[in-house]
C-alpha cells in the first residue's frame, strides 16, 4: 500500500488541509498539537470509518465550522497494483478504483468491507502492525503469554488455520451427530426380515379367499336370477290387486256421500214450505221499521251535535275565564317598558359613581403606595449615610491628631477635633431626619381615613347598583312577560270568536225522550227482522236446491255400477296374499344370500389390498435398511477424513508456532543492530514470547526505557516484515507517529537512517513527529497551528538531504553521545 494523497475538510483541527506524499521516507513535523496524529487518524477513518476515530461524530467536525458545512476526507493511494481514491463524510463513502468516474462501492459499510478485503486486515490488525499511533510500540508486552502467541497468529495469517481446523471440527461434530441419528434409525434387520415373511404367507392367504369368495357370489347370483321372473309377477299382481281395492273404497265412499246429499237436500225443500208461511207473518208485524230507522238516524244526528254544543259552550266558558286573568296581568305590566328605561338611566349612574370612587381609590392608594416607598428609601439611605460616617469617624478616632485625613489624605493635626464636630454634626442631622421618616413609616402603616372613606362610599354605591340590577332583571323579565301576554291574547281571543260561531252554526230541535223510545222499538224489532232475512234466504235457494237433488240422484246412479265393476274385476284376479308371502320369503333368503356372498367378495379383496401393502412395506424396509447401511458407511469415511483433518492442521500450527519465535528473533535482531549501531545484535522471544535482548550472548537483565523504545521497534518492524513477506500481498506501507520516545539524538538519527534504508522492504514510511531530527534528512511535511483562523495550515514540505549529510550529521551525533 503506497499513500498518494490526503485530503482533509473541517475534520478535527483541519479546516482545508492537502498533504502529497511520495515515496522513501516522509516526516510529518510540527508543534504538539498542530494536528500531526490527526493525520494518522484521518487515514485510518477514510479506511475503516467511525470505528477508527476518537470519540463521537459530533466532536470530529471542526468546531469553528459553519453550521451544516460537511465533514469529508478523501484518501488517493496504491494497493495490489490498483489506484483508490476513497471520499468519506459523517453519512456517506465512495470509493473509485483507477480513476474511473463511477464509484465501485457507495455506502459506508460498503466502502469499509470492500477496503477491509482488500487490505486483508482488520483495523486492529491494521494498527498494530504497520499503523503503529503514540504510545502502542509496547502492544505486546501489555499482552498476557496465550494473547501474543494468539496475536502473532492472527496478524501473520495463522489464524486462518485455526479458522479452517475449527471448520473441520464443527463439521465432525455434525458428522457425528448424523452418524448417531442415523444408527438411531435404522431399523431392526430380524425385524424386518420376519415383516417380508408375514406379509408374503398373508398375501398368499388373501388370494385363496379372494378366489372362494368369488365362487360363492357367482352361486348366489346365479339363484338370484332364476327366481326373479316369478317375483316380477308377483309383485304386478300384488300391485294391481291393491289398485282395485283402492278405487272400490273410493268408489264406495262416494256413493255413501250422495245418498248424505240425497237425504240433506229432501230434508231442505220439505222445510221451505214452513218458512214461506212464518215470512208472510213477520212481514207485518215488521211493516213500521223502515220509518223507526229514518227517525232514529235523524236523532242520532241531532244528539251528536247537541253535545259538541256542550263541549263548546264548556270550553268557551274556560277560555273567557282565562282571558280576564290575562288582561288583567296585561295592564299590572303595561309600565314595564317605560320603567325599564328609567331603571337602566339610574344604573348607568350608580355604576359611573362607582367608577369614579374606584379611580379615586386608586389614586389615593397609589400615593399613599409611593409616600412610604419614599420614606423607605430615604430611611435606608440615612442609614447607609450614617454607617460610613461613622466609619470615618471611628477611622479618624483610630488614627488621631497625626494621622492623615482619609479623603484628602491630608495630616490631620489641629484640625481633628473639627473634622470629628462635621461628622458628629452630620450624624445628628442624619439621627434626626431619620427618626422622622421612622415616624413617618409608622404612620403611612395605617390605611389614610380619607381612603377608608371613600372604599366605604364605593361600598355604598355598588351595593346600591346591586340592586338596581337586580330591579332591571325583574323589570326586563316583566318586558318579556308583556310581549308573550300580548301575543297569547290575540290567539286566544282569536280561538275564542271561532267557538261563538260554532256554537251559532249548531242546529236545535233534539227530543232525547222520542230518541230512547225509537231506540227501544228497533232492539225489539232487530231478531224478528234478522229471522226474516234467514227465511228470505232460505226461499231464495229453493230452485238450485231441486236443481242439486236432481244431479245427486244421478250420481248415485252411476256409483252403484262402477263398484259392482271394480268388485267383479278384483274376483276375477284370483290374487292370493299367502302365496305373495312365500315368494316374497322366498326372494328375500336368495337376495340376503347374495348380498352376504358379495360382502365376502369385498372383505376378501380389501384382505388382499392390505397384504399387498403390507408386502410393499416390507420391502420399502428393507430398501430403507440398505440406504442406512449406505448412509452409514458414507458418514464413517467422511467422519475418518475430517479428523484426519484436524490431526494435520494440528501438527502444522504446531510446527509454524515453533517456526515463528526464531524467525522473528532473528528479524528483530538484525533492525536492533542497526538502531543501536551494533552495541545490541541480538534479540530473542523467550517462550512466553517476552521481548530478551543479549549482550555478548547472555541476557541483559536491565535495560534502559530507551533501549526498551528500540526493542519494541524492532519488534514492529519485524512482525511488518514478516507479514509483507507472508501475506502475498506487498504492504509497502509503515506509518509511525511519534516513537521516538525517550531515545536520545544520536539513537533518533540511528532510527531515521534506518527508516530510510527500509525502502527495499517499504516503499513508503511516514514519520509523523515533533522533534526536527528529520530535517534535511526526509521529505518533510510542517504543520502548524494557526492562531487567528484556530486551525492547522500546511507548509511548503521540503526535501531530503543527500547520504553524505546524512552521514557527517550521524557522525556528529555519535560523537557527541
Amino acid at each position: 500500500m503506497r499513500i498518494n494523497s490526503l485530503e482533509l475538510t473541517n475534520f478535527r483541527q483541519h479546516a482545508s488541509s492537502r498533504l502529497e506524499f511520495d515515496t522513501g521516507l516522509t516526516g510529518i513535523v510540527g508543534p504538539n498539537g498542530a494536528g500531526k496524529s490527526t493525520v494518522l487518524e484521518a487515514i485510518a477513518w477514510a479506511i475503516y470509518g467511525q470505528p477508527a476515530a476518537r470519540g463521537t461524530r459530533d466532536s470530529i467536525r471542526f468546531i469553528q465550522a459553519p453550521p451544516r458545512s460537511s465533514v469529508r476526507v478523501e484518501l488517493d493511494f496504491e494497493l495490489g497494483g490498483h489506484r483508490y481514491r476513497v471520499v468519506r463524510g459523517l453519512s456517506n463513502a465512495e470509493l473509485y478504483l483507477d480513476g474511473g468516474n463511477e464509484p465501485i462501492a457507495t455506502s459506508l459499510s460498503a466502502v469499509t468491507g470492500l477496503l477491509e478485503r482488500r487490505l486483508g486486515l482488520s483495523r486492529t490488525e491494521f494498527f498494530q502492525t504497520y499503523f503503529t499511533g503514540q504510545k502502542e510500540l509496547n502492544v505486546m508486552s501489555a499482552m498476557g503469554p496465550s494473547e501474543r502467541a494468539q496475536f502473532l497468529s492472527r496478524v501473520l495469517g495463522y489464524e486462518k488455520l485455526r479458522v479452517a481446523q475449527d471448520a473441520v471440527r464443527d463439521r465432525r461434530r455434525l458428522l457425528t451427530a448424523e452418524l448417531t441419528g442415523v444408527r438411531a434409525a435404522m431399523p431392526d434387520v430380524d425385524a424386518v426380515t420376519r415383516g417380508l415373511n408375514d406379509a408374503s404367507a398373508r398375501r398368499v392367504e388373501a388370494e385363496r379367499g379372494l378366489a372362494a369368495a368369488e365362487d360363492a357370489h357367482r352361486r348366489a347370483a346365479q339363484r338370484l336370477a332364476e327366481i326373479g321372473p316369478g317375483w316380477a309377477e308377483a309383485q304386478r299382481a300384488r300391485e294391481r290387486h291393491a289398485e282395485l281395492t283402492g278405487e272400490l273404497r273410493v268408489a264406495e265412499s262416494e256413493l255413501a256421500a250422495h245418498e248424505r246429499d240425497h237425504d240433506r237436500l229432501t230434508g231442505e225443500l220439505q222445510s221451505t214450505g214452513a218458512a214461506r208461511e212464518e215470512l208472510t207473518r213477520l212481514s207485518t208485524e215488521l211493516a213500521p221499521l223502515a220509518a223507526f230507522a229514518a227517525e232514529y238516524a235523524r236523532l242520532e244526528e241531532l244528539a251528536r251535535e247537541e253535545g259538541k254544543r256542550a263541549t263548546l259552550t264548556e270550553s268557551s266558558r274556560a277560555l273567557a275565564d282565562e282571558l280576564a286573568l290575562r288582561r288583567d296581568r296585561r295592564t299590572r305590566i303595561a309600565g314595564a317598558p317605560q320603567a325599564e328605561e328609567a331603571v337602566t338611566v339610574a344604573l348607568e349612574a350608580k355604576r359611573r359613581e362607582v367608577e369614579d370612587a374606584l379611580g379615586r381609590i386608586e389614586g389615593m392608594r397609589t400615593a399613599w403606595v409611593r409616600d412610604t416607598q419614599e420614606a423607605e428609601t430615604k430611611r435606608d439611605a440615612l442609614r447607609a449615610q450614617y454607617a460610613e460616617l461613622k466609619k470615618q469617624r471611628d477611622r479618624v478616632m483610630e488614627l488621631g491628631e497625626d494621622g492623615a485625613c482619609p479623603t484628602c489624605t491630608r495630616k490631620l493635626g489641629e484640625n481633628f477635633r473639627t473634622v470629628l464636630d462635621q461628622l458628629d454634626e452630620q450624624m445628628e442631622t442624619i439621627t434626626v431626619d431619620g427618626r422622622y421618616f421612622g415616624t413617618r413609616l409608622v404612620q403611612l402603616e395605617q390605611i389614610p381615613p380619607e381612603l377608608q372613606r371613600v372604599e366605604e362610599l364605593r361600598r355604598e354605591r355598588a351595593r346600591e347598583a346591586g340592586e338596581l340590577e337586580r330591579q332591571l332583571a325583574r323589570v326586563q323579565s316583566e318586558v318579556q312577560e308583556l310581549s308573550q301576554l300580548q301575543r297569547e291574547l290575540a290567539r286566544k281571543e282569536q280561538q275564542y270568536e271561532q267557538w261563538s260561531r260554532e256554537l251559532a252554526a249548531i242546529p236545535g230541535g233534539y227530543d232525547e225522550g222520542r230518541h230512547k223510545a225509537l231506540e227501544k222499538d228497533i232492539d225489539r224489532l232487530a231478531p224478528l227482522n234478522e229471522q226474516a232475512t234467514r227465511l228470505s234466504t232460505l226461499l231464495e235457494r229453493e230452485p238450485g236446491l231441486l236443481a242439486d237433488l236432481a244431479r245427486v240422484r244421478a250420481g248415485i246412479d252411476a256409483l252403484r255400477s262402477r263398484v259392482l265393476d271394480l268388485a267383479s274385476a278384483r274376483t276375477a284376479l284370483r290374487f292370493s296374499e299367502q302365496d305373495y308371502a312365500q315368494v316374497r320369503d322366498l326372494q328375500e333368503r336368495t337376495a340376503a344370500a347374495s348380498r352376504a356372498a358379495e360382502v365376502a367378495l369385498a372383505a376378501a379383496t380389501g384382505e388382499l389390498r392390505a397384504a399387498q401393502r403390507d408386502a410393499d412395506a416390507a420391502a420399502k424396509a428393507v430398501a430403507d435398511l440398505q440406504r442406512a447401511r449406505d448412509m452409514e458407511q458414507a458418514l464413517l469415511r467422511d467422519k475418518r477424513l475430517h479428523e484426519e483433518l484436524d490431526r494435520a492442521y494440528t501438527d502444522l500450527r504446531t510446527d509454524l508456532n515453533h517456526a515463528l519465535r526464531p524467525e522473528l528473533s532473528e528479524l528483530a535482531s538484525a533492525f536492533l543492530a542497526e538502531l543501536t549501531g551494533h552495541r545490541y545484535s541480538e534479540l530473542e522471544l523467550d517462550d512466553q514470547y517476552n521481548i530478551v535482548v543479549l549482550e555478548d550472548g547472555r541476557p541483559k537483565p536491565v535495560i534502559s526505557g530507551g533501549e526498551e523504545d528500540l526493542t519494541n521497534l524492532a519488534l514492529r518492524l519485524a512482525i511488518s516484515q514478516m507479514i509483507a513477506e507472508r501475506t502475498g500481498q506487498r504492504l509497502t506501507l509503515l506509518v509511525l507517529d511519534e516513537v521516538f520516545g525517550s531515545l536520545d539524538e544520536w539513537r533518533q538519527l540511528n532510527v531515521v537512517e534506518l527508516l530510510r534504508s527500509l525502502q527495499d522492504r517499504f516503499e513508503q514510511v511516514i514519520l509523523i513527529t515533533h522533534v526536527n531530527v528529520v530535517r534535511g534528512l526526509a521529505h518533510e511535511i510542517r504543520l502548524e497551528y494557526d492562531e487567528e483562523s484556530g486551525s492547522t495550515v500546511v507548509r511548503a514540505a521540503s526535501a531530503s538531504a543527500d547520504p553524505e549529510e546524512l552521514g557527517h550529521l550521524l557522525e556528529g551525533a555519535g560523537a557527541d553521545a
